[in-house]
């Protein structure tokens, strides 16, 4: 299937209401035989380490909980460095940059504002010139969401919208994609300043989960933003949420408080606790 027909299916499918069956399915109990079944096979066919798994995989007892899965301790470790920003998930870099002017990029050709990454242009105004990424998750991939520096969790903003893959077909194809995509952003007061968090869901992610409240998209609630009169303190490497099927993070820091390593590249690997850049 070519793009542009892939582009088409896409804008008829209902996509929400997918994406709704689909997390109501991985979160149904099955006989046991079945879902450790259909476990195997999806990490057989996504060649998932399972040896990282914290538990065995006949353990799991709904695919949700497989997919949510947390790691083995010590397999992820996080790099002390004072002036280490580390990687908040386990991905491959889709675009990286500074926010010239309060833009990103999202492909080749399709830009968008920090302010419609947000969803309120006041919050974003801190961000404009900073260092952002883009980290995009594949159904392999360890699916919790950590700080990629130690802090406070000053708020955060659940900001409902549609579910578009986020494939490379919709991502060099849909103007600003993750700015019509569901989104949940938390907000930290890091050693670098601010920093906006941004999880994006994504067709077939049915959920997105906060660590450190009780806050779950994608359940008909209305979009929301919160402020803590008192903010939560958060180490480096700390769990901030999780997806409930795999999408994209997005970063963004203050201007002028991280560079990026030159490693930080399109298409680069990394790993959740393993450095990307510095505080200058």
């Amino acid at each position: 299937m070519n793009e542009q027909t892939f582009m088409k299916l896409m804008n008829i499918l209902p996509k929400s209401a997918l994406s709704t069956a689909v997390g109501m399915a991985t979160r149904l109990p099955a006989p046991a035989p079945l879902h450790r079944a259909a476990i195997k096979a999806f990490a057989k066919a996504y060649k998932v380490d399972v040896a990282e798994a914290e538990l065995a995989l006949e353990h799991y007892p709904t695919f949700a909980q497989f997919f949510t899965r947390g790691l083995k301790e010590g397999s992820r470790p996080v790099d002390p460095g004072e002036k280490v920003v580390v990687s908040p998930v386990d991905g491959a870099v889709s675009q990286v940059g500074y926010a010239e002017h309060g833009r990103v990029m999202q492909a080749k050709g399709i830009h968008y504002s920090v302010g419609e990454l947000l969803g309120d242009e006041e919050a974003a105004k801190p961000f404009h010139g900073g260092a952002w990424t883009t980290i995009y998750l594949s159904p392999r991939d360890y699916h919790r969401i950590h700080a990629p520096l130690g802090g406070k969790i000053t708020g955060y903003s659940y900001i409902p919208g549609e579910f578009w893959p986020v494939n490379p077909a919709s991502v060099k194809n849909k103007q600003a994609l993750f700015c019509v995509n569901e989104r949940l952003v938390t907000y930290l007061d890091t050693v670098a300043g601010k920093c906006a968090v941004v999880k994006v869901g994504a067709t077939c992610v049915s959920r997105i989960k906060a660590a450190y409240e009780d806050v779950v998209t994608h359940t008909g609630k209305p979009g929301k933003v919160h402020r803590y009169n008192t903010a939560m303190p958060v180490e480096k490497g700390g769990e901030l949420g999780r997806f409930e099927m795999g999408s994209t993070v997005i970063l963004v820091f203050e201007p002028g408080r991280v560079k990026w390593d030159d490693s930080l590249q399109p298409e680069a690997v990394v790993r959740m606790g393993r450095r990307i850049g510095e505080i200058p």
